[in-house]
């Protein structure tokens, strides 16, 4: 493997959860020819004991082996210290918290890269915005990864793509170069809202996908809202600058179908209690890990409102997650809207 530029000195991962866990063993497998370290930082000190001395993380990831060159810490100046990449995997809306404990730590030259899939509640900022906020850092150290990213397959080695976007094309080059491993191929793109949004919003589509299977229709039903809500992701990404192709890509379409058809995608869990007559408190009281479009449905909603883009599947979630639409009469509220060519934008 030739990289674009110096291998890092080490990989820091902050956060210990499914997605950050397997994303370490993705990229330790990478770079396991190059005496490459990847450390995880664990909020609990007995996950990282874990990964330390069995090689696992049984609360996300039951049986799967981490690499040898995985390890694992409870201190963040510990992880951070020395580690010119670092990830970032931890819940949207404990970004900014977080990243007040972290920016000290954080080498000066070091590349930050987000995998997390949410806009900020209060501000409507996309990850990669409250990091640049926070860390006072310049775009070309600010990367982004989304695609069809279901952790528990990627970890058991399911052959998967994804996008490693960022403003400077060499940095997007240098990541993916780095999480290349056999069975995880990355692609680069240079438009980082389009790439952020379309990995945001299909975790809204998944919600309503996953209420849609919860009361029992059917697949026409789903493939609908698929694929209308592409249309609306789509209309969010352009008015806000972003690019058609990109949605088109493993970012928009290949992410939304991966979340909205998969029992192992979170929100669509989330929207399958919903369908089933559950409370949002009992959804969530049953849910380990977060369901970030709960999280961030209100937050798109007002995005696309300050825009003028017409998102009805995502204004019909928010109503239910608020309390003042009934799942039951969800479809009836998309179905009762105005006649018009399936082309129009609003």
């Amino acid at each position: 493997m030739t990289l674009t530029k110096p291998l890092p000195r080490k990989i820091a991962v902050m956060g210990a959860g499914s997605w950050g866990t397997t994303f370490a063993k993705v990229l330790a497998d990478s770079v396991a020819d190059k005496g490459l370290a990847v450390q995880i930082w664990a909020r609990r000190e007995d996950a990282a004991n874990e990964i330390n001395e069995r090689h696992t993380n049984s609360r996300y990831l039951r049986e799967t082996k981490l690499p040898a060159n995985v390890t694992a810490s409870s201190d963040p100046q510990t992880v951070l210290t020395g580690a010119d990449l670092v990830v970032l995997a931890i819940p949207s809306q404990s970004l900014r918290q977080e990243l007040g404990k972290f920016k000290e730590f954080f080498e000066p030259d070091a590349v930050l890269l987000s995998l997390m899939k949410g806009l900020e509640r209060g501000t409507d900022l996309r990850m990669s915005q409250v990091i640049a906020e926070v860390t006072g850092m310049p775009a070309e150290q600010i990367a982004v990864l989304s695609g069809p990213n279901l952790a528990m397959e990627i970890a058991r080695e399911q052959p998967t793509a994804s996008v490693v976007a960022c403003t400077d094309s060499d940095t997007a080059q240098w990541i993916a170069e780095l999480c290349s491993a056999p069975y995880f191929r990355p692609y680069t793109n240079d438009d980082v809202l389009g790439v952020e949004l379309g990995g945001i919003v299909k975790n809204i589509i998944a919600l309503a996908v996953g209420m849609c299977d919860g009361m029992g229709m059917g697949d026409n039903t789903k493939s609908t809202v698929i694929t209308r809500g592409l249309a609306e992701t789509t209309r969010l990404v352009l008015a806000l600058g972003g690019r058609l192709d990109t949605l088109a890509g493993l970012s928009g379409l290949g992410d939304l179908v991966a979340t909205c058809s998969s029992s192992l995608s979170r929100n669509n869990t989330a929207g399958r209690l919903l369908g089933q007559g559950l409370f949002l408190e009992e959804v969530n009281d049953r849910m380990s890990q977060t369901a970030e479009g709960i999280k961030s449905a209100r937050a798109v909603f007002d995005l696309s409102r300050a825009h003028n883009v017409e998102m009805p599947i995502t204004e019909a979630v928010v109503m239910v997650l608020e309390g003042t639409l009934s799942v039951e009469n969800m479809a009836a509220r998309l179905l009762s809207r105005e006649l018009k060519s399936e082309g129009e934008r609003h």
